[in-house]
């Protein structure tokens, strides 16, 4: 039994398929409060996930740390790249 046809607006992106991916783009909402609520609901589902859990670990936290060091790593690294080029001369 084949499943239901789902609407290209109710589609996430990754079942998209490449052909459809501008038309899918176009039924984005790109206002701000289209783009605060993408950004809440990713944060909800990231919470939902790895934080609020019945039996949790380090996973999710550590997960959140890890990101957090790598961007702060990318924003500082044209000093530390700077720095590393004048230490020995």
């Amino acid at each position: 039994m084949a499943d239901k046809p789902v609407a290209l607006a109710q589609k996430r992106l990754m079942d998209v398929k490449l052909g459809q991916l501008p038309s899918w783009f176009g039924t984005r909402d790109f206002t701000p409060n289209g783009l605060l609520g993408s950004v809440r609901g990713g944060y909800e589902r990231y919470y939902n996930k790895y934080i609020n859990v019945k039996k949790g670990g380090i996973g999710g936290v550590a997960m959140f740390l890890a990101g957090y060091i790598a961007l702060s790593y990318l924003w500082e690294y044209d000093h530390i790249k700077h720095d590393r080029w004048r230490k020995y001369h």
